[in-house]
């Protein structure tokens, strides 16, 4: 896999929902001793945990998220194409974000949600309006 700046170097990353994700960024951070890996605006921040991460993400009380899990993979389009032909309900197909990953989302059995990303370029994280904070080490 391509490193990218812009994404946890872990395999599976778990995504979790707070209201307000700076409150729960730093709070993480305080009590579990997670460390800001990157801020992207006040709507989403990867934390460190150790050789992992974990990335808090926007959840308003009125759109409770299902769980959601995000998963490294080495070629997203043949994922998606193996997906697509087991008959998944696709949320957002496959498409190359600015801070340089491919990246789709499905539906599985019980209503949980599963993106599968792809890096596919390295792009530190001012380049898309981003802020960098501690790296985990690779």
């Amino acid at each position: 896999m391509i490193a990218n700046r812009s994404c946890p170097a872990c395999t599976v990353i778990q995504e979790i929902g707070y209201p307000d994700v700076t409150e729960a960024a730093d709070w993480l951070c305080d009590v579990f001793g997670f460390t800001v890996r990157v801020r992207i605006a006040n709507h989403r921040a990867q934390l460190n945990v150790g050789d992992g991460a974990v990335v808090v993400v926007e959840d308003r009380e009125n759109e409770r998220r299902p769980f959601s899990l995000m998963v490294r993979v080495e070629d997203v389009d043949r994922h998606h194409e193996r997906s697509t032909q087991r008959g998944l309900r696709i949320l957002r197909p496959p498409k190359s974000h600015p801070y340089g990953e491919r990246q789709y989302t499905v539906e599985d059995f019980a209503g949980n949600r599963w993106t599968f990303t792809q890096s596919v370029a390295d792009v530190a994280p001012e380049e898309w309006g981003g802020t960098s904070g501690q790296l985990s080490p690779a």
